[in-house]
């Protein structure tokens, strides 16, 4: 669909903005706004975490579609009396300031009357209620993300400070045209949310799928002929006649991580990476927020540095939406350091790493663990409930011949996967175009608005 251009254009003086309708005034943020702040983590860092109380929002719960809440944590009321001065209210505008999801924005939803940010998410308080639709939509524009990138100067790991937001500049329209643009971006955006949404829904399929394809081979092998034999095991079923059946603990040595004290974490990236249970995703390790630890001779920590194909599981939240936080470390997350809350794994004996590798990215093993966290806000894993996993081991050639078949099978599936997220990409892109071309007036869009 094409759009009419305004009569008359003026140059904003602002060269990432260009020209925008004559009748706009251009505007920094803080102009904008009674109040821009972020919190802080408290003292203690996530230690203080509790399984209920006041919700407290981090970089990764921000996105530009809203918030998303699935791993959210809680802080005592008592923490957040201490922190009184970051708590946000319905109206606020979320903006992440710092790390790979840098620039994220959206704003705090009517029904969220209680909540607190930490020092990566920034809270904007617009200065009148008609103007915040239209600050929100302006920093999901790519204006608002060439501004970013140019006051960051490239030093992604600085992030943004408060100056720089408030400095921040946008196109605005008068308040009744924002109502109209604001009320047409979000009928389209609703649209193209609609066409993402399917397109996670497949992969929610294929993920499914891929998850059904690594249970039925770890639990039942190869070959559908091979006589069968009870397990023992009710959520195990039968397996083959020749595997054994037994406790991982058997031939597992589970290395728990060391409490390395956050108030003396670094972010000189010259020292050594510490592993958190951040950075251990869904079959891959993530450093986008990334803390490092200063060695010294003779510092007792050679006992909790990662080696090239060790297998690590997040031990808080282990079972997220994507799959289990279960990954395996390569030469390229190395050197680093293993932090509490992350468990290192080795398989010996009977058990080959690949194997474990795939029993613990199983259902089986979430069908083994979730019990006893059921109802849980933060679940949480122990050595022993790893070490006590019952599971079925083939004789070692076997487990490589289901290694590579359950690779060939999931690489197969996560094409498909890739496919669909390249669409997500691509709706992305197209929504991102549409909001900055309105929000800055290179498009008119205020007879297309719904009445």
């Amino acid at each position: 669909m094409s759009f009419p251009r305004y009569e008359h254009y003026k140059d904003s003086g602002v060269e990432w903005l260009g020209k925008v309708p004559a009748h706009w005034e251009v505007k920094s943020i803080k102009h904008l706004s009674s109040r821009i702040s972020s919190g802080k983590t408290p003292l203690g860092g996530s230690e203080t975490y509790v399984d209920d109380g006041v919700i407290f929002i981090r970089s990764q719960n921000v996105y530009d579609d809203g918030l998303h809440l699935d791993d959210v944590v809680f802080i005592s009321n008592d923490v957040d009396d201490l922190m009184a001065a970051s708590r946000i209210m319905p109206g606020d505008i979320l903006l992440n300031i710092t790390g790979a999801s840098i620039g994220r924005s959206c704003i705090v939803p009517a029904d969220l009357e209680h909540a607190n940010v930490n020092q990566h998410v920034c809270a904007i308080r617009p200065i009148e209620k008609s103007i915040a639709a239209h600050i929100e939509w302006s920093l999901k524009s790519v204006n608002i993300k060439r501004q970013i990138d140019f006051v960051q100067n490239g030093a992604a790991r600085e992030g943004l400070n408060f100056d720089q937001i408030g400095s921040m500049k946008i196109a605005v329209p008068p308040n009744a045209e924002g109502a109209l643009i604001s009320k047409y971006l979000t009928s389209e955006t609703t649209k193209l949310d609609a066409l993402i949404t399917e397109q996670r829904t497949l992969i929610d399929l294929l993920k499914e799928k891929r998850q059904a394809v690594i249970s039925h081979a770890v639990t039942k092998g190869l070959d559908p002929r091979v006589p069968m034999k009870d397990s023992g095991v009710e959520w195990l079923g039968e397996v083959p006649v020749h595997w054994d059946v037994t406790k991982a603990g058997r031939y597992l040595s589970i290395l728990p991580g060391y409490a390395f004290p956050s108030t003396e974490f670094s972010l000189d990236e010259a020292n050594t990476k510490l592993l958190r249970g951040i950075n251990v995703g869904v079959s891959k390790i993530k450093w986008d927020e990334t803390v490092y630890w200063k060695r010294f001779d003779g510092d007792g920590l050679d006992a909790f540095e990662l080696a090239d194909g060790d297998i690590v599981i997040g031990m808080d939240r282990p079972y997220i939406s994507e799959g289990m936080r279960v990954a395996r470390i390569s030469e390229a997350d190395l050197p680093c350091l293993l932090l509490q809350r992350v468990a290192a794994i080795r398989a010996s004996g009977k058990l080959s790493d690949d194997n474990i590798l795939l029993l613990l990215s199983s259902n089986m093993f979430l069908d083994h663990f979730s019990p006893e966290t059921t109802g849980v806000s933060v679940p949480h894993i122990s050595p022993s409930q790893i070490a006590e996993f019952i599971i079925p081991i083939p004789p070692l050639e076997e487990q490589k011949d289901i290694f590579k078949w359950v690779e060939v099978e999931t690489t197969r599936i996560d094409a498909l996967t890739a496919e669909a997220q390249t669409t997500i990409a691509l709706l992305q892109e197209r929504r991102s175009a549409l909001i900055s071309a309105a929000v800055t007036g290179k498009i008119d869009v205020r007879q297309a608005a719904p009445a």
